[in-house]
């Protein structure tokens, strides 16, 4: 049985963001509802799976269910910031998807990570219940603000410092 169970169920308003410095950022997800704010911290390429994930979800829920309502994933830059301080519940090992069609909501399952040799079972659970509005809008904004970090390095894929940048296929030049 996990730790503890939170539904944020509805959202009113959910999100993502990074704050730290490029190379240095720590990534949220934060919700709230009514006077209640929940956050858990992500990888960021977590975020970037998520909003990736997201938008292929509901693609294939519009092609699956033709009859319903067309949505939109207009967002308000300052609406989807968030600014500490933040008081994360814990950070982020497993998410995912689901779809509550009697509600037309979608959840998103976060699992909280485990060291080496805890039982699964027991780990932490929120899921964060929102709007097939908001989950576009969150995918959307979620791909803005991973492409907001370290440029990437044209030659080998990796993300350049910016102290500089140890490049393999340029053989340590810079």
């Amino acid at each position: 049985m996990p730790r503890f169970e939170v539904d944020v169920d509805p959202c009113d308003h959910i999100t993502a963001d990074a704050i730290g410095q490029p190379g240095q950022r720590v990534f949220y997800l934060h919700a709230w509802q009514a006077a209640r704010a929940v956050t858990v911290i992500l990888e960021k390429i977590q975020l970037q799976s998520l909003a990736v994930s997201m938008e292929q979800f509901l693609a294939q829920l519009v092609t699956e269910r033709p009859e319903l309502d067309e949505i939109s994933a207009e967002y308000s830059e300052a609406k989807m910031r968030i600014s500490p301080p933040l008081e994360p519940v814990f950070r982020v090992g497993e998410i995912g998807l689901g779809y509550d069609p009697a509600r037309d909501l979608v959840v998103i399952i976060t699992h909280e990570i485990l060291a080496e040799g805890d039982d699964p079972e027991e780990a932490a659970v929120v899921r964060f219940w929102c709007s097939r509005n908001q989950a576009l809008a969150l995918a959307r904004w979620s791909s803005v603000v991973v492409q907001r970090g370290r440029p990437i390095c044209t030659q080998c894929g990796q993300p350049i410092d910016p102290a500089g940048h140890f490049c393999p296929k340029k053989n340590g030049h810079r």
